[in-house]
């Protein structure tokens, strides 16, 4: 219809290749990296095959680095060139758009891969990092037509590591997106029951807008305790001490933020002014 809105849908893809690694020596082959990209790139064709006036971006999380792996409108990511957009002509019957789609997703990851700087390899991703990108891209797009109705959404399928010292950033990225927190806006969180079956739960709890979910029967939310957790001993707390530069919550004091290693200053008790006597001359007579 005319009158709904652009959906813009950001997916932030986790590629660290350590925890990957460590499935397949585990002999863990209930997903393969393969079948995963294939659900992702179904459910990319499945968006824009909603209406054509959808937005998608995919962007990739790596252990040490970040790159967008698509994105539609192409002007308005500033690292992708002429170059990457991936244009082939369509084969077997594929609409072009879908088969531009795969292809630049395929070659852009390739593209990661084997340009990935040699150096340590982290368990976890730069998760952080990435939702900061998927910020500033949706911001971009909203800005370039503000009288259109536009509505924008994040996916992110994680599977590595967290990382303590992404913290900061992380706060900062909730920051800056304010409310659009996964709970406050009726967003859905899923652990898979299956992960053989991720291509099924993409296209059923995460491919209908926000709008159409409340027709369909999804997976019952769990119930979020918004007490806060101390990060001393993971403790859920309800009166704490937090700290005035990073927002770290201990239930127990500390002269020293052993998050962000503010030291805090403390006023001791106001000193006694002591009165000054008024000197009266004497005057002889």
């Amino acid at each position: 219809m005319a009158d709904d809105p652009e959906s813009i849908l950001v997916i932030i893809l986790d590629t660290n290749p350590v925890w990957w690694g460590q499935r397949a020596l585990k002999r863990e082959w209930e997903l393969y990296f393969s079948h995963c990209l294939d659900a992702v790139m179904v459910f990319c064709n499945a968006h824009m095959m909603l209406s054509h006036k959808n937005s998608l971006a995919v962007i990739a999380a790596h252990s040490n680095s970040s790159k967008f792996l698509y994105a539609k409108p192409e002007t308005s990511v500033s690292d992708r060139t002429d170059s990457d957009a991936g244009e082939s002509a369509p084969t077997d019957g594929k609409y072009e758009l879908f088969a531009q789609i795969n292809t630049t997703i395929k070659d852009q990851l390739k593209d990661l891969i084997l340009n990935d700087p040699q150096g340590e390899l982290y368990s976890d991703s730069l998760m952080a990092g990435v939702m900061c990108r998927a910020l500033c891209y949706i911001n971009r797009l909203t800005k370039e037509n503000p009288s259109e109705n536009k509505s924008a959404r994040i996916l992110v399928i994680k599977g590595s590591e967290d990382n303590p010292s992404q913290y900061l950033n992380l706060m900062n990225v909730i920051f800056t997106a304010q409310k659009h927190a996964c709970d406050i806006t009726g967003g859905i969180y899923l652990k898979l029951p299956q992960l053989s079956g991720l291509l099924q739960y993409l296209l059923w709890v995460f491919l209908p807008d926000p709008k159409t979910r409340n027709d369909l029967t999804l997976p019952p939310k769990v119930k979020v305790d918004y007490r806060a957790a101390c990060f001393c001993h993971r403790n859920l707390v309800d009166i704490g001490y937090v700290c005035s530069v990073c927002l770290s919550i201990f239930c127990n004091f500390s002269p020293i933020c052993s998050t962000c290693q503010t030291t805090f200053k403390f006023l001791g008790p106001p000193k006694l002014m002591k009165k000054k006597v008024k000197k009266t001359a004497h005057h002889m007579t």
